[in-house]
């Protein structure tokens, strides 16, 4: 009983596939159940089918892989963007000089320093001074001059490091002076805010306050990273200006190219404060371009404003945004990341220079087990002191070689923990610049400003403007959506079978919708039968009653 229904059920199949093959509509698949074919052809039919499956199946194998790896292509806007959407740069401004000469005379004080024996230096009382300012020396003072630094002593103070740079610091009307924006003069005190940097306090334009790019609420609030109060309602790096924005709405922007267009400064320096220990050779003004939401680190990359010279900075823009399609996508797929999606510790808004530095600051904590003083810490984490400035330079290092060694070792996993993926919407100022001679004191004489002592004074001119009144963006999109997916599958299928979206509903039908109906009809032909031999012999029934009755 059992094989007759195995046998039935073999059987029924092989009828369900030989009316599979010669109805479907897949290409070469008639051809194997056509009883007209030899079995030689019938071979030779399954070897073509069989090979153009496989090749079907390793083009959609790299089809898929192309848009699971690279979903994403960068490509230039439709449109050219003109320069009023964006911000203006944010411009920072690190004078070479970080100290008046009144204050501490670095070279003098250092030899004194250093000549010095234990009972000596306790009555220096310069030595808070001089070890500050180690701090902001350049590295070829630590390596030339320095030698690591690793035996001098503590501060002797409990004022922090970060007040002491504060107070030492040039005051800004010393160091620059008639500043210019948008064609028409301001008090420089008016649109510049102090910063607190690696390089010292700097000052910076343009910049966003401290309650819009910190978390207040997290960073040690002893000593001000940033003093400018500015808000900016209207703006963000996401989604630019809105609609109700004005012409002065902050960050600044500009209404098109040139020079009158821009921002220009003079730059005061004096021969009294210049220092060539600490700082080196060039003696001149750091200059960082970066976009109102970015934290400045300006020993990264800036330009070089020398002494009795006019710098002009042409700006280029260069934008990159994200289409809303690519927010499905995780952020490795896509390489970016919105505002939303990666929390900082100590920054609002998430740039990658932001998040590096914030790697920076955590990695040298990990390492040193303190962080410089111009880094964003949290309440009760030590601030390094000088003797521990070769363990600051060396975590610094190692971080950048991270970034070569990969995933070699445990210590390389910590870049990675970083994640500091570029942001998805992104602005960089490219920079064009001209150098000429400043002859500021023949100019001051012509246009009549009276000063009144100009020995041993330095002035230099800065003007920075964006080069042109358009520029081109660039945007992520999908480079293979869901759909090309489906579509590449699809015109693969096709090409190689013949297949379509029908066929694959045709295979189901075959494997479960006809399979259920020949079922049922097979058991209403059983019931049929059974009936049919029941009323050909009525007397049966009557008879086997009229029995149990006796």
């Amino acid at each position: 009983m059992e094989r007759s229904k195995v046998q039935l059920a073999s059987a029924g199949a092989k009828d369900l596939f030989l009316e599979y093959c010669s109805n479907s509509s897949v290409h070469g698949v008639r051809y194997f159940g056509c009883r007209e074919r030899s079995i030689c052809e019938k071979f030779w039919w399954v070897v073509v089918f069989v090979l153009s499956v496989g090749s079907c199946a390793m083009l959609i194998l790299k089809t898929y892989q192309k848009w699971d790896q690279t979903p994403v292509i960068v490509s230039f806007n439709e449109k050219s963007t003109p320069v009023w959407q964006i911000p203006f740069p944010a411009v920072t401004i690190c004078p070479q000089t970080k100290v008046k000469s009144e204050i501490l005379n670095f070279s003098r004080d250092y030899d004194e320093f250093t000549s010095m024996d234990g009972d000596e230096l306790e009555g220096f009382n310069r030595t808070d001074y001089l070890l500050t300012m180690m701090q902001l020396c350049e590295r070829t003072f630590y390596a030339i001059v320095l030698y690591g630094g690793d035996s001098l002593p503590n501060k002797t103070s409990s004022k922090s490091y970060a007040s002491i740079v504060r107070e030492m610091s040039l005051p800004m009307y010393e160091m620059m002076e008639f500043c210019v924006i948008r064609s028409e003069v301001q008090f420089c005190r008016d649109i510049f805010s102090h910063t607190m940097t690696e390089e010292g306090i700097c000052v910076s334009f343009n910049l966003l306050a401290a309650s819009e790019l910190l978390r207040t609420e997290v960073i040690q609030s002893i000593d001000p990273y940033l003093s400018g109060k500015r808000k900016s309602p209207h703006w963000s790096l996401e989604h630019g200006y809105s609609p109700e924005a004005t012409l002065n709405s902050y960050p600044y922007r500009t209404l098109g190219p040139g020079y009158s267009a821009g921002l220009s400064l003079l730059l005061l320096s004096s021969n009294e404060d210049l220092d060539y220990l600490c700082r080196g050779p060039v003696q001149a003004f750091k200059v960082l371009l970066h976009t109102s939401a970015e934290y400045p680190q300006v020993s990264r990359k800036f330009v070089h404003v020398p002494m009795d010279q006019e710098v002009t900075i042409a700006v280029k823009p260069q934008m990159v945004t994200t289409t809303e399609g690519l927010r499905s996508y995780t952020p490795e797929r896509r390489q970016c990341f919105f505002n939303n999606e990666r929390y900082l510790q100590f920054f609002k808004i998430y740039t990658q220079d932001n998040c590096e530095l914030e790697c920076l600051t955590n990695y040298t904590l990990a390492r040193c087990g303190c962080v410089k003083f111009s880094m964003m810490y949290t309440n009760g984490t030590a601030v390094c002191e000088t003797n521990q400035i070769n363990c600051i330079l060396n975590a610094e290092n190692d971080l950048l070689e991270m970034d070569v060694l990969g995933h070699q070792d445990q210590q390389a996993n910590f870049r990675a923990q970083c994640n500091c993926l570029p942001a998805c919407t992104s602005i960089q100022y490219d920079a064009e610049i001209t150098q000429t001679d400043f002859d500021w004191l023949k100019w001051t004489q012509a246009i009549k400003i009276p000063l009144d002592n100009t020995t041993g004074l330095h002035v230099a001119r800065l003007g920075i403007y964006f080069k042109e009144a358009q520029f081109m963006t660039s945007k992520r999109s999908e480079l293979y959506g869901l759909t090309d997916f489906l579509a590449n599958c699809g015109g693969l299928l096709g090409l190689c079978m013949g297949v379509s979206l029908l066929s694959l509903v045709e295979l189901c039908y075959f494997c479960t919708v006809r399979p259920f109906s020949l079922w049922r009809k097979q058991k209403r032909a059983e019931v049929d039968a059974g009936n049919l031999k029941y009323d050909e012999v009525p007397g049966i029934t009557l008879l086997s009653m009229a029995v149990k009755g006796d």
